[in-house]
């Protein structure tokens, strides 16, 4: 299963989990089949509330799930279409929250559940 990570900074494993997918601006990618790690920039992090378009942010990455503190209804949609589910995140680290998803101690994330807008430094505004 491939696996991204919104996240601040590219510590790898010991990154931060962003708290909300579309102003995040690198996303780490974890292959949990053979424990590969990559990056991607978010191309579309600059996107205007309710504008953001989630495959493009991903830069062509093809993955399974993402795991992030918060996200908006559109975007949650439009990942869903595509297939990809989108679990909520503790706050904590990439590592730290790839135990909880591999363990399934992650909720998947459902429309009452998604963000109302960004908040001040990017964040997710609950």
């Amino acid at each position: 299963m491939k696996i991204a990570f919104p996240v601040q900074e590219n510590k790898g494993f010991e990154s931060s989990v962003y708290g909300h997918f579309g102003s995040a601006p690198i996303f780490v990618v974890i292959d949990t089949e053979g424990g590969d790690i990559g990056a991607v920039e978010n191309i579309d992090f600059q996107h205007q509330h309710g504008q953001c378009q989630p495959l493009k942010a991903l830069g062509g990455a093809i993955v399974d799930a993402i795991v992030v503190g918060g996200i908006g209804a559109g975007a949650l949609q439009k990942l869903q279409v595509g297939g990809i589910k989108v679990f909520r995140a503790v706050d904590g680290s990439v590592d730290e929250n790839l135990e909880l998803i591999k363990s399934g101690k992650l909720p998947e994330f459902v429309m009452n559940m998604t963000c109302a807008g960004h908040s001040q430094g990017g964040g997710c505004a609950h």
